[in-house]
């Protein structure tokens, strides 16, 4: 039962998100995430071909923009502030499988959930990733391509695999 609700749930999520981003179906999807239990604020932009799940434990703060390709697992929890930039083809992960002790099965290892928290004003380039338990502060801009690995202080820019501080802004 569970897969199929699953299923269930990836099939109407794909075609909801496949939407264009005119403002009515951005109001329509914050709806369904609405639904599933995210706390969504106003003027979103989702741009078709995101993929969001499951859904619950998302919190997206007003004029929040959400790219092309973007992928959310929200397993762990997402809170992403507002104003924020989320770019292209961009990968948030709140969740990840587990390596167990003494050299155990991977495949039934279970998962590892942590919170990641994106703070106002956050410029996140295209085909970036951000990793479980990762926070980014207020006004960072992450260059695109980068993988964030730890916490982002406030007002840098940052770069790289893994992602390190390049500068602080002006």
């Amino acid at each position: 039962m569970k897969n199929f609700l699953v299923c269930t749930f990836e099939f109407f999520a794909s075609w909801i998100f496949i939407l264009p981003r005119h403002k009515i179906f951005n109001i329509f999807k914050s709806n369904f995430l609405r639904l599933c239990g995210s706390k969504i604020g106003n003027s979103i932009t989702y741009y078709p071909g995101i993929k969001i799940s499951p859904g619950s434990k998302l919190i997206l703060g007003d004029h929040v923009d959400l790219a092309w390709g973007v992928l959310i697992t929200t397993g762990g929890g997402v809170q992403i502030g507002a104003r924020t930039l989320v770019g292209y083809n961009t990968q948030i992960f709140s969740s990840n499988h587990t390596v167990p002790k003494n050299r155990g099965q991977i495949f039934s290892a279970g998962h590892t959930k942590k919170q990641v928290t994106i703070a106002n004003d956050v410029w996140i380039g295209a085909g970036c990733i951000i990793l479980p338990g990762v926070n980014i502060g207020e006004g960072a801009v992450v260059a695109a391509g980068s993988v964030v690995t730890k916490d982002v202080s406030p007002f840098v820019y940052v770069g790289g695999v893994p992602a390190k501080i390049i500068k602080e802004r002006d």
